[in-house]
């Protein structure tokens, strides 16, 4: 090679070099200033804490203008060596800011009449870095910008859009992108989180660089309508809540496995909930409803399938039964939305817990989540279900009748689990899955025992059993 193609040559690698340097650093610096926009400094009313939080926006498809909120609160202590944990709240059409951050595992509680907030000593950053997303569009300050994605959604856009945000997240947080992963919630998201593995798991396949998915854990999940219907009228028998003649009634008129009943079905349950269950809080049994200022109680309508939302206002003694009326004027607050970079487009409409407009209108439901389960068994994630076994909305009888259908041979047979010397529930560990009771909780577990929620999700996160002392 001549001097003169030499010098040419070295002087095309050298430019190379620096523009790469450029574009790297330049990546670096917009992915620095993207963090540093959703970084949270404080919330009104907020007590002091060490750990950092953000929160903003994430657009999932431009072409739509759909774009969804979430807020990422780290953990308390030694955050880079803790996983991310996606916590998912359902419905369909339910706040994950609402529900999950703001009255169960998040590191805040709701003061009454929302004048502040207040240290929750359980909250689960205290082991991970918690990432609560609001999803679909439409939920909480999630948007479209075509209103018509509020009339059409359903389960396959909610994980497709969830995967978007998560990968998309990633680019913006590249700290998090080898970090264990670990999806979970509740509810209707017994829809979303297998859903959501199920779809990081294809695009693992095809990848250069996989999500670290590790396992998912789901709490009173709607899993299977067939069997979570059978379960739940046998659930409301059992406790008393119907009378024998009403649950020989549904059992042989009703057909479950069709998504809607007949008008002679549908009567029957009318009759069950206005005659005979009564005025009480669905989601704990035993728990008082919320009351109006006035002496009268808040009525919802209960709806029959497990897997379709309700008016909630709860809860149980020694917690206010009416949290969710805090954060709906807590969360609409100016200078609130301000702080956590949220509602930036104005909507048109405030900030709801739940989103009635996405529940009536769902356009696509799975009628089983089971076959799911099979792919993240054999796929090697880490399976946990647990109940609540006071909840009557998706009850413990739903979800054993649904996971019997797995036939999953059993590696440690049924025991009590402890926590502070008293028995936490019951469990029972299968090749491929644990399944765990939560005695005395309602639907929300870490609402009703934050503390033996936080033992459950400690032995999630290390892959060990329950404590049997």
């Amino acid at each position: 090679m001549k001097m003169a193609e030499k010098t040419i040559l070295v002087s095309m690698v050298l430019v190379f070099l620096v523009v790469s340097g450029v574009s790297k650093s330049e990546g670096s610096v917009r992915e620095g200033k993207e963090e540093e926009a959703d970084r949270i400094s404080a919330l009104p009313g907020q007590p002091k804490v060490s750990f950092q939080q953000f929160s903003g926006y994430v657009t999932v498809n431009k072409v739509a203008g759909r774009a969804l909120f979430y807020w990422l609160t780290e953990a308390a202590n030694d955050p880079w060596s803790k996983p991310l944990v996606i916590w998912l709240n359902g419905g369909p059409g339910c706040s994950s800011v609402a529900y999950g951050a703001s009255e169960e595992i998040g590191p805040f509680r709701i003061k009454k009449s929302a004048a502040g907030l207040y240290l929750n000593k359980f909250s689960w950053n205290n082991v991970a870095n918690l990432l609560f997303l609001e999803t679909p569009a439409g939920v909480g300050f999630s948007y479209s910008n075509h209103s018509s994605d509020l009339f059409n959604t359903g389960d396959n856009r909610t994980a497709m859009d969830s995967l978007e945000f998560l990968i998309r997240w990633l680019d913006r947080f590249p700290r998090y992108k080898n970090r264990e992963v670990y999806v979970t919630g509740e509810s209707y998201a017994g829809h979303y989180v297998p859903q959501l593995a199920r779809q990081i798991m294809i695009y693992n396949k095809k990848s250069k660089h996989p999500i670290n998915l590790k396992g998912i854990m789901v709490g009173n999940a709607a899993t299977d309508n067939y069997y979570d219907n059978i379960g739940t009228v046998t659930y409301w028998w059992s406790h008393a809540m119907i009378s024998d003649k009403t649950y020989e009634q549904l059992i042989n008129t009703c057909d479950f496995r069709r998504q809607k009943e007949s008008n002679e079905c549908d009567s029957l349950y009318t009759y069950a909930m206005d005659q005979e269950i009564g005025n009480i809080d669905q989601y704990n049994i035993y728990a008082p409803p919320c009351s109006k200022s006035n002496g009268s109680q808040f009525t919802r309508q209960s709806m029959r399938l497990p897997h379709q939302p309700h008016r909630i206002f709860k809860r149980i003694s020694g917690y206010d039964p009416c949290t969710e009326k805090y954060a709906e004027i807590y969360y609409n607050k100016p200078d609130v939305q301000k702080a956590l970079h949220s509602n930036t487009t104005g909507i048109r409409y405030k900030w709801t817990a739940c989103s009635e407009v996405l529940y009536r209108n769902w356009n696509d439901t799975d009628v089983s989540v089971l076959p799911i389960y099979r792919e993240m068994i054999a796929g090697g994630l880490r399976v946990w279900v647990f109940s609540g076994d006071v909840d009557s909305v998706v009850p413990v009888t739903a979800t054993r009748y649904s996971l019997a259908q797995l036939k999953l041979t059993t590696k440690i047979p049924w025991y009590p689990w402890y926590v502070k010397k008293q028995v936490g529930g019951w469990t029972e560990v299968y090749h491929g899955l644990t399944f765990a009771t939560v005695r005395g909780a309602g639907h929300e577990v870490p609402l009703f025992k934050p503390r033996a929620a936080l033992q459950l999700f400690r032995s999630f996160l290390r892959g060990e059993p329950l404590p049997k002392s």
